[in-house]
């Protein structure tokens, strides 16, 4: 599904990516591959390795809202602003979340976008 608009859920071990429009969404799961490291003596890889997988599977996609808590938002935010300061173009919004399940991070995601559309003069997705 290719759609203009996603809301994002992550922390620093796992993002959720769900796309929508009108007529529906789809979800996908990035999460922090486990591989053990010698040289490191660590398990999984780097956050901004994580953060740059969430990134890539984000190009194309026009209208981005980020969720999740204030620490990963930080984080997240702080590794688009140095190394991704492209796609900084298609945040909407960043939002504080505490776990929401996938029908209430999309009703969230709808409701931001109707008040986003509102403020920038657009058209907004019509709630079924």
């Amino acid at each position: 599904m290719t759609t203009s608009r996603a809301v994002v859920l992550i922390d620093h071990h796992q993002a959720r990516i769900q796309q929508f429009d009108a007529e529906g969404s789809h979800v996908t799961h990035v999460k922090d591959h486990v591989h053990n490291t010698r040289q490191h003596r660590s398990a999984g890889r780097t956050q901004n390795e994580f953060f740059a997988v969430v990134c890539d599977d984000l190009s194309g996609i026009t209208e981005i809202l980020i969720t999740g808590s204030r620490l990963a938002l930080t984080a997240f935010r702080d590794f688009i602003d140095t190394h991704r300061p492209a796609l900084s173009k298609q945040i909407a919004g960043w939002e504080t979340v505490n776990d929401p399940g996938e029908g209430e991070l999309l009703a969230l995601a709808r409701k931001f976008f109707l008040g986003h559309d509102r403020l920038v003069g657009t058209r907004a997705i019509r709630e079924e």
